[in-house]
């Protein structure tokens, strides 16, 4: 399996797991609450006990301890050691007795993959097109899924010339060092936030992270989600027909949608797999 530190030391890959760890220090009971109802509000249940949980690309597990709060098995892994390092803190903080495995692994290894067998949902938000091969990412996620079961994910829209823009700027943030990087995050910020008062746009960049504010939707927080989308590379992005046209193929029927809006952000999907 390729070392995801060489790639981070090399400027080829950004350290998503370093900024997870950061993260979870936040993570707190209404954070929490708000990754459960997020998972509640695509999955259309508040009751997973029974069913098997697989977390694809866990980052801080926040969504993993989530399902286990629902009832799920869980089974976790990721690429980043230092993001199977805070899902395992997560687990260890609370939920450390819950029916939840973490290991390293990466949806791109094929022998690693082939071991997980299937499962009742099959969750991957926001990881699949950072594996640097999309659609054999999506495959395999797909084939994880069992009869009758749940591919819960999430692409970054396809903005065409905008996204292409957003790839060289992300490129260019792993290439460079400390201060470059500064600059990018906090002009990525002002063009993010151009369309509301300058401070709300500022605000994301202060140290604390604004913990005493109410966590974002999904429970996570600005500050890391802004670093995380400045500094996600490899970046590959696709139309919501593309991705609904490759799963149906793949004997998968669109049960949830949630777009960004023909704007900057993810698609989030639910499909569901043919029984038999």
């Amino acid at each position: 399996m390729i070392d995801s530190r060489a790639e981070i030391r090399a400027g080829d890959r950004f350290a998503f797991g370093s900024n997870w760890r950061a993260f979870i220090d936040l993570v707190d009971e209404s954070r929490i609450e708000a990754a459960v109802g997020s998972l509640v509000k695509a999955l259309g249940t508040r009751d997973l006990a029974g069913r098997s949980f697989l977390d694809a690309g866990c980052g801080s597990g926040l969504f993993s301890l989530a399902a286990s709060r629902l009832g799920a098995r869980v089974r976790s892994f990721d690429f980043d050691p230092d993001s199977v390092a805070a899902t395992l803190e997560l687990r260890d903080r609370f939920a450390p007795d819950a029916d939840w495995s973490v290991e390293t692994g990466s949806i791109l290894d094929e022998p690693f993959v082939k071991g997980l067998g299937l499962f009742d949902i099959v969750y991957s938000w926001g990881v699949l097109h950072h594996t640097g091969d999309l659609w054999r990412a999506v495959d395999a996620a797909a084939g994880l899924v069992a009869p009758g079961g749940l591919l819960y994910i999430s692409i970054y829209n396809d903005q065409g010339l905008e996204s292409r823009v957003w790839r060289r700027v992300k490129h260019r943030y792993n290439k460079s060092g400390p201060v470059a990087r500064g600059v990018l995050v906090a002009a990525s910020a002002a063009y993010i936030g151009r369309r509301r008062p300058a401070r709300k746009a500022l605000e994301i960049l202060r140290k604390d992270g604004l913990p005493a504010r109410p966590p974002r939707v999904r429970g996570m927080s600005a500050k890391h989600d802004l670093v995380d989308w400045v500094g996600g590379y490899p970046f590959e992005v696709a139309r919501p027909e593309e991705v609904f046209t490759f799963l149906r193929d793949r004997g998968f029927t669109l049960c949830h949608l949630t777009t960004c809006g023909g704007g900057l952000g993810c698609n989030e999907y639910v499909f569901q797999r043919a029984e038999g």
